[in-house]
């Protein structure tokens, strides 16, 4: 079998999600948005959901259909995009709550679903989405007068604890929502690791439940194996893959495994010397990633394993993430569609 074997530990992400409720002294909701972080949204959230979870958000409408297919009617669903156009029909069938960025989605959504639950996100600084201050004051009264379930806002800087963005917008959040007897939101995983000034009434990891950073306490959640296809024996400058980039200096076997680039496995990768293990054993990847193939010396293994690891333990996706200059969530998401995905619990 060629197919490379994404296995998904959702029990791994159960206990990351109780240990980060257990950090806070208010509720804990889950990000399950892209699919789940490339993991699918309905098996993840359903284990969230038994291990307690009780609030969900995705980014988008059209992604709470299958969420909510797979968790039934009762959990909460929130919609971080808010009600866009076409959207009203998806809000009701589906009980999605829009979380309202702007005056055009307030109006949208009380013509067009009167009654309908809602929140509204309040940029307190980042600038991508939300009502300013001065767009919220002029519309809160009728925003509060129809009785919001939610008040929310985003944190730019929050896996950087020392930034000065992060009380710049703990402050501009109290002042835009103090005094207002609603729940509020202003925490996602880096924000909850901040401590409890952050945490308000619902906080909201993602990341963190996948096993990704800022939450250096995560369990991993994946594990990547990939197939060996073939093995050559290689002289002294012999070259490895597209543009000779790589050339033996000594007697190597190289194996060819099945995956690359179209499964999410940047070329940039190779700049900083990723490894493919063998059990506990780093075998360099060498040669640039291909879109279907990469090529790793296995020249000090014993013997030829039928496949071979690029995430585990030891390498997580922040490894490789790090390794190509982006961050996990990138990682995670693009992990492709080919991968014969295997869940346990």
């Amino acid at each position: 079998m060629s197919t490379a074997r994404l296995k998904i530990n959702l029990d791994a992400l159960a206990i990351n999600w109780r240990n980060l409720d257990a950090k806070t002294g208010c509720e804990t909701a889950a990000v399950v948005k892209a699919n789940g972080y490339g993991l699918e949204s309905g098996r993840v959230g359903k284990a969230l959901a038994q291990a307690g979870a009780r609030n969900f958000f995705v980014a988008i409408a059209e992604e709470g259909i299958a969420l909510r297919r797979a968790l039934g009617p009762g959990p909460g669903i929130s919609v971080f995009s808010g009600h866009m156009e076409g959207d009203a029909k998806l809000l009701r069938d589906f009980q999605l709550t829009p979380m309202l960025n702007s005056l055009d989605q307030m109006l949208r959504h009380f013509e067009s679903l009167p009654g309908h639950p809602f929140g509204v996100q309040l940029d307190s600084g980042m600038n991508r989405l939300g009502m300013e201050a001065a767009e919220w004051m002029a519309v809160r009264d009728i925003a509060l007068d129809q009785n919001p379930v939610l008040l929310m806002s985003h944190l730019a800087c929050a896996d950087e604890p020392g930034h000065g963005m992060n009380p710049y917008q703990l402050k501009n959040f109290i002042e835009m929502t103090e005094g207002l007897n609603l729940p509020r939101s202003l925490a996602a995983t880096g924000g909850l690791l901040l401590g409890r000034d952050y945490h308000f009434d619902l906080c909201r990891p993602g990341i963190g439940l996948y096993g990704g950073a800022p939450y250096s306490d995560a369990l991993p959640v994946v594990e990547l194996e990939v197939p060996v296809i073939q093995t050559r024996d290689l002289a002294p400058g012999e070259s490895v893959g597209y543009g000779n980039t790589w050339i033996a200096q000594r007697d190597t076997r190289i194996a060819t495994i099945a995956a690359g680039y179209a499964d999410g496995l940047h070329r940039a990768f190779q700049r900083q010397g990723i490894m493919a293990y063998a059990g506990s054993t780093p075998c360099p990847v060498v040669g640039r990633i291909s879109m279907d193939l990469i090529t790793v010396d296995i020249t000090d293994l014993d013997d030829v394993p039928a496949y071979l690891s690029l995430i585990n333990e030891a390498q997580t996706v922040d490894v490789l993430a790090n390794a190509a200059d982006t961050i996990g969530y990138e990682v995670l998401t693009s992990l492709g569609n080919r991968y014969a995905r295997t869940y346990s619990a």
